[in-house]
């Protein structure tokens, strides 16, 4: 056994590896290959055959660099969504005491207390100053 661990880190010197990105491909191709058997249907076969194809691909790879780049992007992209949804679940949860407005000239979100009437707005991005009902 021992002279098989060798042997695959002697064969994965110089390649990529597993990353976020291409365990997403291997789930999303194991997911279409379960629908394959659920639904008979030949595309989610060929679906997930790619994707489970381009997950290994990218894990055997030897340009570091380019699916490097590729594991970033779509890092950032994760992180984005994530963030956007924390974001609206603490606006979900704060929606009885506070108001959220945009600011028409930045776009900038402003929260201000319920029940006040009109009130005044200035953003604190752009001092840009609104008026809206609170």
């Amino acid at each position: 056994m021992n002279g098989f661990r060798e042997r695959m880190a002697r064969f994965m010197y110089g390649r990529y590896g597993n990353d976020q990105l291409s365990k997403v491909y291997l789930g999303l191709a194991l997911a279409f290959l379960v629908l394959n058997l659920i639904t008979g249907k030949m595309l989610f076969y060929v679906a997930g055959i790619a994707l489970m194809g381009y997950g290994i691909y990218r894990s055997f790879s030897k340009n570091i660099a380019k699916m490097s780049a590729q594991n970033q992007k779509y890092l950032n992209w994760r992180y984005q969504k994530l963030v956007k949804y924390k974001n609206e679940k603490k606006h979900w949860a704060q929606r009885k005491e506070y108001r959220f407005y945009k600011c028409p000239g930045c776009r900038q979100k402003v929260r201000v207390p319920r029940g006040r009437g009109k009130i005044r707005i200035t953003c604190p991005k752009c001092r840009n100053e609104f008026v809206k009902k609170s």
